[in-house]
């Protein structure tokens, strides 16, 4: 039986050996696999490339395939497909959205910035095509104050998380930002009372924690990052010992690349649940990934009066980030 053999006893026909019959099919689809950090280990082993949404968004820029198969939430397969209108973009499971995103409608968001005359909008890339179409400006928590500092002097209305909102407006020293009021479910998780009594337990370890935290995390963090900040300081850092506060699919690049780091996940308010790991981003799996390559659906599709319009703050942003 070859590796892309079907198995018989799987009505799906999926094959014994998904990684290999998976390999074999991005090569003959000619496709790239992009994942973002907070996929599953085993999907991140297969990616051609993983990274964080602006890295991730940097790639989809650069690619020249036929098809781009984006395992992360469904506004990130937007953006690669607002920049690839011409190629296939696929997911392996349409239902991988986002709190952000879904919590910020554009009707909603736009009645919203009404109220404010004069204000440019700098949207969080963790939102929809349509949002990124009214926006003045894209930003992702790698470079959300690089981009805010576009706007000094100006009115700013933030979308569509209120915590990136406040540390940046805190970075800046402006209290003035105009913020949307979302947030996402998995930092939100993160309890401030729990990690504070665990850093009692660990005294030695260094905290490490993502701008979409509350600030009473934040407070208690001694490095806010993005999520490739995050990675990149927990190799880095002299601390054997980190407590790391962003969903725990971080740990897999930072096993590999610091195998001698202990890894603790910052504490969650509910200790019955894996809350501190995004429910979206993990519908993807190896068997939906084998499918969705097998039968180039679900496709993702942007309106091109959207897409044209969400185009422009996006390639500014990547022009501004180079």
């Amino acid at each position: 039986m070859t590796s892309a053999s079907p198995n018989a006893a799987d009505p799906r026909g999926l094959p014994e050996d998904l990684e290999s019959a998976i390999l074999e099919l991005k090569h003959e689809r000619n496709a790239v696999l992009l994942a973002h950090y907070y996929q599953e280990s085993e999907v991140q082993d297969l990616a051609d490339f993983v990274g964080d949404s602006l890295a991730l968004a940097q790639a989809a820029s650069r690619v020249d395939v036929d098809v781009i198969v984006f395992c992360g939430v469904h506004f990130m397969a937007e953006t690669a497909k607002i920049l690839n209108p011409d190629r296939t973009v696929v997911v392996p499971d349409l239902e991988a959205g986002c709190s952000l995103a879904d919590g910020c409608p554009p009707n909603d968001l736009r009645a919203f910035v009404q109220q404010h005359p004069g204000a440019k909008l700098l949207s969080y890339i963790n939102c929809s095509a349509e949002v990124k179409a009214m926006s003045d400006l894209i930003c992702t928590s790698s470079n959300a104050v690089k981009m805010a500092r576009e706007f000094d002097g100006e009115p700013l209305v933030f979308a569509p998380d209120r915590h990136l909102a406040r540390w940046v407006g805190n970075q800046l020293g402006r209290d003035d930002l105009i913020v949307w009021p979302g947030a996402c479910i998995v930092h939100e998780q993160f309890s401030a009372k729990r990690l504070a009594q665990l850093r009692v337990r660990h005294p030695e370890a260094e905290v490490l924690a993502h701008p979409e935290c509350d600030q009473a995390v934040l407070d208690q963090a001694d490095f806010i990052a993005s999520t490739t900040g995050i990675i990149d300081r927990a190799v880095a850092s002299p601390a054997k010992t980190l407590i790391i506060a962003t969903e725990d699919g971080v740990f897999h690049q930072i096993e590999q690349r610091a195998p001698e780091k202990e890894l603790i996940q910052a504490p969650g308010i509910d200790e019955s649940c894996a809350c501190n790991q995004c429910p979206f981003m993990r519908l993807n799996t190896l068997e939906k990934l084998f499918l969705c390559l097998r039968d180039l659906k679900p496709t993702v599709d942007v309106p091109e009066e959207i897409r044209v319009k969400a185009l422009a703050p996006i390639e500014r942003m990547l022009a501004l980030s180079s």
